[in-house]
């Protein structure tokens, strides 16, 4: 009986690390369920024994959760199992294939070659109707092309095609959305389902993801582990956002989503039948955009480990200096070092800022002056104008005298705005850094 809801699934092998394609393949499913109500299932392809690693398990368990996509049954990360059609795990699953695989046996749709067994194809042609390929069809009618496929070799372990399909029906899965690399395995497992007398699932074939170069994304490529997003700053919903868009449309120019506007406008339909091409910078922009979405409380406490780990213990208004540089940061991991000038009372002058300072005789001049006025403000909130007035009395016209300014107090030419710089740092200490700057003029 076909089931009442949409059931998808993700299937893993555990021999490294969860790889964008995958990821991306776990999310198309997990939207496709999420959108209709229906039932995300994570199960385990680990029949490898040589090459399965719990590490490599629980980091594809992790990547998914970092990315948010949470299965409704399956291993869970903690050991215990959730759903009624396990086991998940496919090398617990011997007594299920060996049931199935005697079902061909008696229905003469097997035969014993080389010690390993065949699974006898209908001569005939096959036809899918693919969700998002559209119609394919594979001709059996010649043996020589299509030749009967092993289901069980001679060491008594079944093949992929055949355990793929029994995981499949067991677990009631009505929708089966995988890379195109996939599509001419599927007329195979379409034999398979009939011959069991099962309904199959609905296959969507979704296209490959290309370098910018137009070569096929490798594991060794830049971007291709997901933990690599973790390490490296990238918010997860931005990581998120982007995978969504390598392959499906919105069909209108958005390009930045949260996770639930996603869900609400993801349509199978919305898969674009040309590979995707895998672009870092454009992953990059589309973390900025959602960095700079964040309330300033909660970019600062996201950013607070990136910050703990490159050795700086934060201080009591490390919240508002945090913020400040918000919208100048395109990854976590760049906060530390867009912030150490403030946490660093030595902090270190950008050099070639420092010599545009020196090449102009006036700019000594000018900062002592300045410093000279920040002494004697009564209102501090008015330091920015000062500058202004400042240049101005001296003959300057005031951007002469706002840059040498900036790199006094923060020894860079660029970062936050000026006027959150000189409230944080507060008078006395900006009144010091100019005095220290000039040392440096002299």
């Amino acid at each position: 009986m076909k089931p009442s809801q949409v059931r998808t699934r993700f299937a893993p092998s555990p021999t490294g690390y969860l790889h964008v394609g995958g990821a991306r393949t776990a999310l198309f499913n997990w939207l496709l369920a999420r959108k209709l109500g229906g039932a995300f299932i994570l199960r385990v392809e680990d029949t490898d024994e040589a090459r399965n690693t719990e590490e490599a398990r629980q980091a594809i368990f992790d990547a998914m959760l970092w990315l948010g996509l949470d299965w409704d049954e399956g291993p869970r990360p903690d050991g215990t199992t959730r759903g009624e059609f396990g086991p998940y795990y496919q090398s617990q699953r011997q007594d299920s294939y060996d049931k199935w695989f005697q079902k061909l046996l008696d229905t003469d749709r097997v035969y014993e070659d080389e010690g390993a067994w065949r699974f006898k194809f209908e001569r005939k042609p096959i036809t899918m109707q693919d969700i998002i390929c559209g119609e394919v069809t594979i001709d059996y009618r010649e043996e020589s092309n299509t030749p009967d496929m092993v289901v069980k070799r001679s060491d008594g372990s079944y093949v992929f095609h055949f355990v793929n399909v029994v995981d499949d029906l067991e677990m009631q899965i009505t929708h089966a959305i995988r890379g195109e690399d996939h599509l001419m395995n599927t007329p195979k497992h379409l034999q398979l389902f009939e011959a069991f007398g099962v309904e199959p699932p609905q296959y969507g074939h979704i296209p490959l993801i290309l370098n910018m170069d137009g070569s096929k994304m490798g594991k060794r490529d830049q971007g291709a582990a997901v933990d690599g997003y973790i390490k490296d700053g990238f918010l997860p919903e931005a990581v998120f956002n982007f995978l969504a868009l390598l392959g499906w449309s919105p069909k209108d120019e958005t390009e930045i989503f949260s996770t639930a506007e996603i869900i609400d406008r993801f349509s199978l339909e919305g898969i674009n039948r040309s590979p995707a091409k895998f672009d870092s910078e454009k992953c990059t922009w589309i973390n900025q955009q959602h960095l700079m979405a964040l309330s300033p409380d909660t970019f600062a406490q996201k950013a607070q480990p990136y910050v703990l780990a490159a050795g700086y213990q934060p201080p009591a208004n490390y919240p508002v200096i945090a913020a400040s540089v918000q919208e100048k940061v395109k990854l976590f991991t760049e906060v530390p070092d867009a912030i150490s000038f403030y946490l660093n009372e030595d902090y270190q002058y950008d050099q070639s800022a420092l010599e545009k300072l020196s090449n102009h005789s006036s700019t000594a001049d000018l900062l002592q002056k300045l410093a000279a006025a920040f002494s004697e403000l009564t209102d501090w909130s008015t330091a920015k104008e000062t500058i202004g007035t400042t240049a101005k009395a001296h003959g300057a016209k005031p951007g002469q005298l706002m840059f040498p300014t900036r790199v006094a107090l923060s020894g860079q030419s660029g970062g936050p705005d000026l006027d959150a710089i000189l409230t944080i740092l507060g008078q006395d200490e900006c009144v010091r850094r100019i005095h220290r700057t000039l040392e440096k003029l002299v």
